[in-house]
């Protein structure tokens, strides 16, 4: 059951990152609601599908984004990775891993994107990207990682309860 919510909740994610998310730019750049929310899941301890669900979201934005749709997969599996890193072996203050994985994340999706855009042929120019679209991105997401913390931490929270010791 566990697994099966991840299809509502990231089509859920999907669904607000096309129509809403993807419309209130800064610059150039949008937030990625799906980088967010798997980051915000991936921190939390008690969840053990977290790989899943970023193959899932990454076939999800893959298949509605203009880049190929290894691109999200790789892109998000990494940020999987760097939480599920620090989470377990770095910090024990969850938001500022959070911001960490939000912040090395995002550079890594957004230039995973650019290079993936150069060698289709769609040249983009370096400067270009970085002032108007990674940045700006950057700071969108990391505005977006406390809300969307606030979230999983239930949703993770009524997946997977953590049993009580006496």
């Amino acid at each position: 059951m566990r697994n099966l919510v991840a299809f509502p909740v990231l089509f859920l994610v999907l669904m607000l990152q096309t129509t809403i998310f993807s419309r209130l730019t800064l610059l150039s750049g949008a937030a990625d609601l799906m980088l967010v929310t798997l980051a915000a899941l991936a921190i939390q301890e008690q969840v053990t599908s977290a790989w899943h669900w970023a193959v899932l979201g990454g076939l999800m934005i893959g298949l509605v984004s203009g880049v190929p749709w290894f691109v999200p997969v790789v892109g998000y599996l990494i940020v999987v990775g760097l939480a599920r890193l620090l989470q377990q072996r770095f910090w024990q203050v969850p938001v500022l891993a959070l911001f960490a994985v939000v912040f090395t994340g995002s550079w890594v999706v957004n230039l995973l994107t650019f290079a993936a855009l150069q060698i289709m042929g769609r040249p983009i120019a370096l400067d270009d990207a970085l002032g108007l679209v990674i940045l700006p991105s950057l700071l969108l997401n990391m505005l977006l990682a406390v809300p969307v913390r606030t979230l999983i931490v239930d949703l993770a929270n009524w997946l997977y309860p953590v049993e009580e010791t006496l």
